[in-house]
């Protein structure tokens, strides 16, 4: 064994001469302690609310879309997406199109997404679980065309679960100008009936913009028959999602784009990761803070261990192995500092996902969830560790080399 380490470590747990060090160097491991368990803890918080994102989005959004790197629209018949349509690792194949229109009722106006898909769409999104209301999902029958509703946009045009009378949709033709004696000749013109529910993602990009209907009626309004802005896609159970989606975007080439859900929602998660990252720095720095009070720990320390350090020399120690006794000793209060604020962060993220302890609110019902989210990655659990043993080893090294020269 190492004997530089092995005085570190009974100098580190031993009784000091004077009971301040002692009170010092407990304090310079709790220190390090609670700033590596508030890292913990916040960077689980932030993984909690991604996962919470992501389940909201995972009813909307497929497991893999299947859109146009160039332009907007594809034929529903091009070769590669029939091969895709028989691919053996696709259990549900919904062809999409999508485009903004006006819907107009009693006088109020709105610029919406119409979002036409295929009758197995219900197959391929879990949508039902989203929806309210006394009907049940339908996207047409017989001659009537449906229209499932954003529960904000319903409210915003003043709509109920269900309206009586058909909401009016305009789309402009394509290649016309817009007649200035005649606007609305200028326009495609259709109406969507009430199936009884609207659907609730609790996302405002879909609850206040969003219709779907059947893909005939939006190819109709929009002058794209035989057309898709996007293709579906929902694996059958076991597949890998990302080996798939290697596998598809060869199979397509480069004139599509095949995106998994965060790919979907890149914008949206990218924001979540930069605003754990900036908090993960504001966090490193506290922890450096933290760090300080070993070195005050060590200086006290090798201020009482004088008699040690004579006899250690007479005995042949030279300068540099009596400063790795004190290096190793910071070093160690960092790692046991690291070691029990994984511990306590791990503990105290058990007791929230269990309990509840903290809550979003006062008011029930008031959040998404009534609790904050917490999720443990083991990845950050690793990133903690080494962030705390780093910047705890740095902080004592070069203050040990100066006080070296000064107190030994």
């Amino acid at each position: 064994m190492n004997w530089t380490l092995f005085f570190a470590r009974r100098y580190l747990f031993s009784r000091k001469s004077h009971h301040a060090i002692n009170i010092i160097s407990a304090i310079s491991v709790v220190g390090v302690a609670v700033a590596t368990a508030a890292m913990v803890c916040t960077l689980s918080v932030f993984n909690g609310f991604q996962d919470l994102v992501a389940d909201l989005f995972t009813a909307f959004d497929p497991q893999l879309r299947v859109s146009m790197a160039k332009g907007r629209e594809a034929d529903s018949t091009d070769p590669r997406l029939l091969e895709l349509q028989q691919w053996p690792q696709v259990a549900v194949y919904t062809p999409v199109v999508e485009d903004q229109a006006l819907v107009v009722r009693d006088g109020r106006q709105m610029v919406v997404t119409i979002k036409g898909v295929d009758d197995n769409y219900m197959q391929q999104a879990g949508l039902d679980k989203l929806l309210y209301g006394d009907g049940s999902f339908a996207l047409h029958a017989d001659v009537l065309e449906y229209g499932v509703l954003g529960i904000q946009l319903a409210n915003q045009l003043g709509l109920g679960t269900s309206f009586a009378d058909p909401l009016q949709v305009y789309a402009p033709r394509k290649g016309e100008r817009v007649n200035m004696a005649n606007p609305l000749s200028s326009f495609n013109h259709d109406e969507l009936q009430s199936p009884g529910v609207v659907f609730m993602v609790r996302q405002s990009k879909y609850d206040a913009n969003y219709i779907i209907t059947s893909i005939g009626f939006a190819r109709r309004l929009f002058d794209r028959p035989g057309k898709v802005t996007a293709i579906e896609l929902r694996l059958k159970g076991g597949t890998d999602i990302q080996e798939a989606k290697q596998q598809i975007r060869q199979m397509l080439g480069p004139d599509f784009l095949v995106q998994d859900r965060y790919e979907q929602q890149e914008d949206v998660f990218r924001i979540m990761l930069v605003e754990k990252f900036i908090s993960y720095l504001f966090l490193t720095f506290i922890l450096l803070v933290a760090c300080f009070n070993i070195i005050g720990s060590l200086s006290m320390l090798m201020i009482d261990k004088k008699a040690d350090v004579v006899t250690l020399r007479s005995m042949g120690a030279d300068k540099g192995q009596i400063s790795s006794i004190f290096m190793h000793e910071g070093r160690l209060i960092s790692l046991v500092g690291a070691v029990a604020g994984i511990l306590v962060g791990v503990l105290l993220c058990w007791l929230q996902q269990t309990f509840g302890f903290v809550s979003m609110g006062k008011t029930a019902g008031s959040f998404i969830v009534e609790a904050y989210p917490v999720s443990v990655h083991p990845t950050d659990i690793l990133l903690v560790f080494a962030t705390v043993v780093i910047v705890g080893w740095l902080t004592v090294f070069f203050p040990v080399r100066y006080l070296q020269n000064r107190l030994l």
